[in-house]
């Protein structure tokens, strides 16, 4: 009996210590991340508007007014720790080209929550259903998500509330630290403290989620960033905001119109990958790539959103 009890002392010491001390440090800033946006004129950045979620909780969400005849909708999601603000320039262009655009502070970003957290995984899906339903996006509408945002959408496409919306755009997405296109902590941008997540996942797998509040991701923002942004992800927010763990069951699932835009200078995610995932997939959206250019400025250069607004118009007459 002694061994036994022995074993598991030792692997109950070793779970609470990869909990207690496995978690992230902050990497070093990353330049071609943070130092983009501070070209971007937000002077003219729309006012906050605010939905409830089902549980209470106010949201936060930008909305621009298409110029001339509406054509329908784009809902944007930003990517890991930022807000509403970075999809500006795409919402700008989507508006001037006719959509109605919404630009939506993710709970736990932005003013939306407290920054790194939600209460549960799944919160975020339950939150996009609510928006659909509070606000009510024109149709024909796109739900478009970059990088983990972009993970998310799929994540939303591949879901029960699919249907909310008639297509879908992944603009560089995040797909799993495991997938082909995945580079060593995403080319230096977050730091992962994968004995806590490895731990915490052992716990929940028991029913336990009490230390779930605890951070497993931190960004690698400069310190100025840091005070505007979200610095790090608890659990619960780095389960959710992203596609289901296995991301290729979750790309089969998915029954709306879908395209896949990256660039091919990408120096997050090895982008050339993505058209081989979607296609050992078993499907045939359209992927494309854009020469030399990198992963915040598919978001911001002229050239590269003007092909966005052409992949949610080809989505849009899909459906």
């Amino acid at each position: 009996m002694l061994i036994p009890v022995l074993i598991f002392v030792v692997a109950l010491l070793a779970l609470a210590g990869s909990i207690a001390f496995g978690g992230p440090t902050p990497p070093a800033p990353m330049a071609t991340i943070n130092d983009p946006f501070r070209s971007v004129d937000f002077s003219d950045l729309p006012p906050v508007l605010i939905f409830q979620a089902s549980d209470g909780q106010p949201l936060a969400y930008r909305e621009y007014v298409p110029v001339g005849v509406q054509r329908g909708s784009v809902t944007l999601i930003h990517g890991s720790s930022a807000s509403s603000n970075s999809m500006h320039p795409m919402a700008k262009a989507l508006a001037a080209a006719g959509y109605k655009a919404f630009a939506l502070d993710m709970r736990g970003h932005g003013q939306s929550g407290a920054k790194g957290h939600i209460r549960h995984i799944g919160q975020l899906d339950s939150d996009l259903a609510d928006f659909v339903r509070a606000v009510r996006p024109p149709q024909p509408s796109t739900l478009a998500g970059f990088s983990s945002g972009g993970g998310f959408v799929l994540r939303f496409a591949g879901g029960e509330n699919q249907s909310l919306f008639g297509s879908y755009l992944l603009l560089s997405p995040f797909l799993s630290e495991s997938a082909p296109n995945q580079r060593p902590g995403s080319g230096g941008w977050v730091n992962v403290g994968v004995p806590r997540i490895i731990g915490l996942a052992v716990l929940n797998s028991l029913g336990i989620r009490a230390f779930n509040w605890l951070p497993v991701a931190s960004f690698a923002l400069n310190e100025q960033a840091r005070t505007l942004l979200t610095p790090e992800y608890d659990f619960n927010l780095a389960m959710n905001f992203r596609p289901e763990r296995d991301y290729v069951a979750n790309i089969q699932r998915v029954a709306k119109p879908c395209a896949v835009l990256a660039g091919a200078a990408d120096e997050a995610f090895r982008t050339e990958k993505l058209e081989e995932i979607v296609r050992a997939a078993g499907k045939g959206w359209e992927v494309e790539l854009l020469p030399n250019v990198g992963h915040i400025p598919l978001t911001l250069e002229p050239s590269a959103v003007a092909v966005m607004v052409r992949h949610v118009r080809k989505l849009q007459q899909a459906v």
